[in-house]
C-alpha cells in the first residue's frame, strides 16, 4: 500500500517546495484578490442594479400603459353605449316619423277622396243643371214656337192693329 502512496504524492511537479494543486490555491487567492481590489463584484451589482432598475422601469410604464389603456376601453365602452342609446332613440323617432307620415299620408288620400267625390258630385249637379237648363229652353223654345205659330193662325192684320192701339195707350 505504502507504493500507492508514492505514486500519488510523486505524481505531480512541484516548485519552492510546493505542490501543483497548492499552486492552484495560490493562484485562485490572488485571482480573487485582484477581482475584490479592481471592485469586479460591486460593477456585477451595480450592472445587476441597473438592470433592476430598467426593468422596475419597465414595469412601471407598463402599469401606466395598462391604466391608459383600462381608460380608453371605459370611454371607449362608455361612447359605445351612448351610440347604442343614440341608434335606439333614432330607432323610434324614425318609427314615430314613419307612423306619423303614415297618418298623414292615409288622411290626405282620405281628403282627396272626399274632394274628388265632392268635384264629382259637382259635375254632376252642374250636369244635372244643364240638362234641366236644356229641357227648360227647349221647352220654352217650343213654346215660343208653339206660341208663334198659334198667334200666325188665329192673328190677322185687324187684331194685330188692336192690338198695337192698345200698347201704345198703355205707354
Amino acid at each position: 500500500m505504502a507504493d500507492i502512496l508514492t505514486l500519488f504524492i510523486a505524481d505531480g511537479p512541484s516548485a519552492f517546495g510546493i505542490d501543483s494543486y497548492q499552486w492552484v490555491s495560490i493562484a485562485m487567492l490572488i485571482l480573487i484578490g485582484v477581482f475584490i481590489w479592481k471592485k469586479v463584484p460591486a460593477m456585477i451589482t451595480g450592472g445587476l442594479d441597473a438592470k433592476i432598475e430598467e426593468i422596475k422601469a419597465q414595469l412601471d410604464e407598463a402599469k401606466s400603459l395598462r391604466a391608459e389603456a383600462e381608460t380608453l376601453r371605459d370611454e371607449y365602452a362608455g361612447k359605445i353605449a351612448s351610440a347604442e342609446k343614440d341608434a335606439e332613440a333614432m330607432m323610434e323617432g324614425a318609427q314615430r316619423e314613419a307612423d306619423a307620415i303614415l297618418a298623414k299620408a292615409e288622411a290626405d288620400s282620405k281628403a282627396m277622396v272626399e274632394r274628388r267625390k265632392r268635384m264629382a258630385e259637382d259635375k254632376i249637379s252642374a250636369a244635372e243643371r244643364e240638362a234641366v237648363d236644356g229641357v227648360r229652353a227647349s221647352a220654352a223654345n217650343a213654346a215660343a214656337a208653339a206660341s208663334r205659330s198659334i198667334i200666325a193662325d188665329t192673328h190677322d192684320g185687324d187684331a194685330d192693329k188692336a192690338l198695337a192701339d192698345e200698347v201704345i195707350s198703355s205707354l
